[in-house]
């Protein structure tokens, strides 16, 4: 019974504890969702304010917009109507002017009738004066303008031709001294010695009874000699001394080399000479070697071939006029670059082409053929310079001078061969020269007097002027200059200067 009363109690008390909590829970409830409803009241408030704010602030903006809108609204009808207003006096301004302009039309109209009738007048007028002048001359109006113009014609033809000729007087002159300032500057800059070094061919000896040990018993030795150089000696009546004779230049230094040895050694048999002669051909070939690369760095050419350096170092045995070869090719290749250096051209093409104008010289006596030609075959074979090849073989006129560089080339060549102390000349060959040169002048008609001047590098001619006029002179200067060319032989080039003066005397009394 207790425990059925507890069970009741204890029940009573959960459902009483129940009830309890579902009241609060209702009571918080209530109050969270007043809570709640404040908050949404007071957002709502906030919001509805802000609301208002929003909507004063852009009433207040939209007035100042239309404001604006309205100011620039009334300024662009104020400017519409003065652009109008200005339209309308342009307007009547045209208007103005069209009405002035058909009642300057319409005089006009009138005007060019009245010319038209004074231009009939002035034809007719014309008509009858050229009519009588035809009457009165006795030829028609197209002769007379055929008279004219012929008249005209001559007088410009006449005009024109002194024109050409002051031109080219002008020309002349101007290019003359050019051409005198870039050698005068090119010559200025080369300086060599004066040298007339040419191949020794003559042995001296020590006495007339080394003749005998050369010449060994029988001729074993000369013959063995000569068989190993490939030379010829001549052992004659000459006191002391032992010429060698051939045609090629390296031979000979290979000859007189070795000569020399034999002579100074003693020992002259033909198992020595040939031995003394492979020694002396291999420092002759040292020394082809040794001077072509010299030559070619004091030209400062670079990358030649082998076989061109070589050809250049057997230029050290050629001699042509008396001047060393070599020595020629390297003063041509510096004046031919400091030419190139004025003229604003390659300077390391016109050195290569100064240094390697004369290279056929050193084949020559084995090539048929002028030695220009052969020296531009050996350029093509070993260079592969078109260009250094055509100023090679343009350099002495075999074929046309068209390149700059054969120009150049020729220039040089001319200016190393012909300055003093280039090369010997005996005085009567000089003087030959000379008496040629001035017998060739004196045997044109007109002339009176010729003077060969400056060494022979300029003939000075006096003419005759009852006999011969300006023209003519021109005409003589030229045809002297060939028949020199086809007459006579020498180095460079002669200058020919014809002169005519006349002269007038009167007395006033």
């Amino acid at each position: 019974m207790d425990y059925t009363y507890l069970v009741i109690i204890t029940g009573l008390a959960c459902l009483l504890g129940g009830l309890v909590g579902y009241f609060i829970r209702q009571v918080v409830a209530n109050q969270q969702i007043r809570n709640a409803q404040k908050q949404v009241q007071k957002l709502l408030d906030e919001a509805t304010a802000k609301h208002t704010e929003l909507l004063s602030v852009a009433r207040e903006e939209a007035i100042k917009v239309r404001n604006v809108a309205e100011a620039e609204n009334k300024e662009r009808r104020l400017e519409l109507q003065r652009v109008e207003k200005r339209l309308n006096q342009r307007e009547e301004t045209l208007e103005r002017k069209i009405d002035s302009a058909d009642r300057r039309e319409h005089s006009l109209g009138s005007k060019e009738k009245d010319i038209e009738r004074a231009r009939a007048a002035i034809e007719e007028v014309k008509e009858k004066e050229l009519a009588q002048l035809e009457s009165l001359s006795g030829i028609s109006s197209d002769e007379a303008r055929e008279l004219l113009l012929q008249s005209i014609k001559q007088e410009v033809e006449e005009e024109a031709s002194r024109q050409v000729r002051v031109w080219g007087d002008h020309i002349k002159e101007e290019a003359e001294r050019d051409a005198q300032t870039i050698l005068a500057t090119a010559i200025q800059r080369c300086t060599t010695d004066v040298v007339s070094e040419t191949t020794v061919s003559t042995i001296s000896l020590p006495s007339d009874e080394m003749k005998g040990r050369l010449i060994g018993r029988e001729g074993r030795n000369i013959r063995a000699l000569e068989q190993a150089t490939g030379v010829d000696l001549i052992i004659d009546d000459t006191p002391e001394a032992v010429t060698i004779s051939s045609f090629d230049p390296v031979r000979r230094e290979i000859a007189r080399t070795a000569l020399g040895k034999l002579i100074l050694d003693g020992r002259i048999q033909p198992a020595r000479i040939e031995e003394v002669v492979e020694k002396a051909r291999g420092e002759v070939e040292a020394t082809i070697r040794s001077e072509g690369e010299r030559a070619a760095y004091e030209a400062g050419v670079t990358g030649l071939h082998p076989e061109l350096i070589k050809l250049l170092g057997r230029l050290k045995f050629r001699s042509s006029y008396g001047q060393n070869v070599l020595l020629h090719s390297l003063e041509v290749s510096h004046i031919a670059g400091a030419i190139a250096g004025e003229i604003g051209v390659k300077i390391d093409m016109a050195r290569k082409a100064g240094l390697l104008h004369d290279i056929g010289k050193a084949v020559d006596h084995e090539v048929e053929g002028p030695h220009a030609l052969i020296g531009a075959d050996l350029v093509r074979q070993w260079d592969k310079s078109r260009e250094v090849a055509q100023a090679v073989a343009e350099h002495h006129g075999e074929v046309p001078t068209t390149s700059v560089m054969g120009f150049i080339v020729a220039a040089a060549d001319a200016i190393s061969g012909s300055r003093p102390g280039a090369r010997r000349e005996s005085s009567e060959q000089y003087l030959k020269r000379v008496r040629d040169l001035e017998g060739i002048a004196a045997s044109f008609p007109g002339v009176e007097k010729a003077f060969a001047i400056q060494a022979g590098r300029e003939v000075r001619i006096l003419v005759k002027p009852d006999k011969v006029d300006d023209l003519t002179t021109l005409r003589l200067a030229r045809d002297i200059s060939k028949k020199i060319e086809g007459s006579l032989s020498y180095p460079g080039q002669i200058k020919v200067v014809v002169v005519r003066e006349t002269t007038a005397i009167d007395y006033a009394k």
